[in-house]
């Protein structure tokens, strides 16, 4: 007995209707960025192992989908040398490529590569899948696109506010109610550096990036556990719990990090984020922020890829649980990585499928955004076939969305076939129809039909539309 075909755990096949979803995310956000002056560009599935590793820090670095080198990988090794020697060092030698993991390291690749032929500032999006060797779980898959939008080349903290603009009006257009927020990763060292443990950022960051997953006293405890000293966690306490308006916030987080310089930057970069914004919501009619949705100061906000250095988002849907479905920052030293130094870039990406999800379960997507055939000709024979195709095809000029069943079958089957495609118009032409040059039209919805010319039938659907 053959085995039954299956796909890989955190995978998914996409039939037309997904696809037509998905393929509304995708479009919905690719204007949104084209509004913005933002260019496509595209880059291979699989980098060189050499451009991925120590991009991500050590919990990245094992999440990286490692490619056999093709032939004789063995080649050269003992069974011995095979059996006794680490996994780590096995992947060293037999893997020299990797599956991406994200779009910004193979842009920061690509940026460099392609120097010469870019205009700076650099404005990009790209919409690709990537892959984690994570653990499936629900909205967390191991393959999943990702569609980021980057700028390099410009230092300007505009770049950030038009960023957060796109969020806005992205998730606007979509409907989905969502909360974005905003920290910087200088205050976060500001803030080691005045606990005394500046030397510990990445543990402090990556403790409490998790405080909204696992609670405080967790938090608590990893930083113990982690070498953080009781003295820093209790300082630390007061700076996790901090509440009130996104001002308040910063005016008591300054006060904390008057003796910090890093800090301070921190805190000066993210008050003219927040005023650029507030000072726009004057050319917005009846608005008191220029803004849909709620724009939060977020202190205890990380986000765990050690490549930020500057102001740092994540967006959180409202009214589904989920987890982050958009997240950025800036990263000011990422081309460096690559022999280009000095080369500041800030990036967004949305997480296409955990958008995907949001809108299933609020059941937001528009009808037309499903691309489905409108006008379905019912196939009576070779003459009434050789009747219809030319109105056909005027339909589809016309922009309906049409199809002529390919068989002349019984009459039930045809129909039964337009109802499981939920085609909501359906042309039949007899030998009376012909004879006057007209179509019987159908509405399958309301289960009306008129005789009508083949102009008439277009307009009637065209208006539809």
């Amino acid at each position: 007995m053959a085995q039954k075909p299956s796909i890989p755990k955190g995978t998914r096949d996409f039939g037309p209707v997904e696809m037509a979803k998905r393929n509304y995310i995708f479009n919905t956000i690719k204007d949104v960025y084209a509004l913005y002056g933002f260019s496509q560009i595209e880059t291979p599935s699989m980098e060189n192992l050499s451009t991925l590793m120590g991009k991500y820090g050590e919990e990245g670095d094992k999440l990286l989908f490692k490619i056999l080198n093709s032939g004789d990988f063995l080649h050269g090794m003992t069974a011995d040398e095979v059996a006794n020697t680490s996994t780590l060092k096995l992947a060293a030698k037999f893997c020299e490529k990797g599956l991406r993991y994200d779009l910004t390291v193979p842009f920061a690749r690509y940026v460099v590569q392609h120097r010469e032929e870019l205009q700076l500032p650099f404005k990009r999006y790209q919409i690709q899948p990537v892959w984690r060797a994570d653990r499936p779980q629900k909205g967390r898959y191991r393959e999943f696109y990702q569609c980021d939008a980057d700028v390099v080349g410009s230092d300007s903290l505009l770049n950030e506010v038009e960023l957060m603009q796109i969020v806005d009006t992205v998730f606007t257009k979509f409907g989905i109610r969502v909360q974005i927020k905003i920290n910087n990763r200088k205050i976060l060292s500001g803030i080691a550096e005045v606990i005394g443990e500046a030397d510990k950022i990445v543990d402090i960051t990556v403790a409490i990036d998790k405080l909204d997953k696992i609670g405080l006293e967790a938090v608590n405890d990893e930083l113990r556990a982690n070498g953080i000293s009781e003295e820093a966690i209790e300082k630390l306490q007061p700076i996790i719990k901090l509440e009130g308006t996104n001002e308040e916030k910063l005016n008591v987080i300054a006060e904390v990090l008057a003796s910090s310089e890093i800090g301070m930057k921190g805190v000066e970069e993210c008050r003219y984020i927040l005023s650029a914004l507030d000072s726009m919501k004057a050319y917005v009619e009846n608005s008191t922020s220029v803004l849909k949705n709620e724009l939060q100061l977020d202190l205890t906000l990380a986000r765990g890829l050690n490549y930020y250095t500057g102001a740092i988002f994540e967006v959180k849907a409202l009214d589904v649980q989920i987890g982050s479905i958009t997240g950025g920052g800036r990263y000011d030293n990422l081309t460096g990585i690559f022999g280009m130094p000095g080369l500041s870039g800030v990036g967004i990406s949305f997480g296409a499928d955990r958008i995907y999800d949001v809108l299933n379960q609020l059941d937001l997507y528009p009808k037309d955004a499903m691309n489905a055939t409108q006008l379905l000709f019912i196939n009576f024979g070779e003459k009434e076939t050789a009747y219809c195709l030319p109105i056909a095809n005027k339909a589809r000029a016309n922009g309906i969305r049409t199809e002529i069943y390919p068989d002349s079958a019984k009459m039930k089957k045809q129909m039964s076939y337009a109802n499981a495609k939920q085609i909501p118009y359906v042309a039949l032409a007899g030998d009376n129809e012909i004879a006057e040059g007209k179509i019987t039209l159908k509405n399958m919805i309301t289960g009306e039909q008129q005789l009508v010319t083949p102009d008439q039938l277009i307009a009637a659907i065209a208006s539809e539309n």
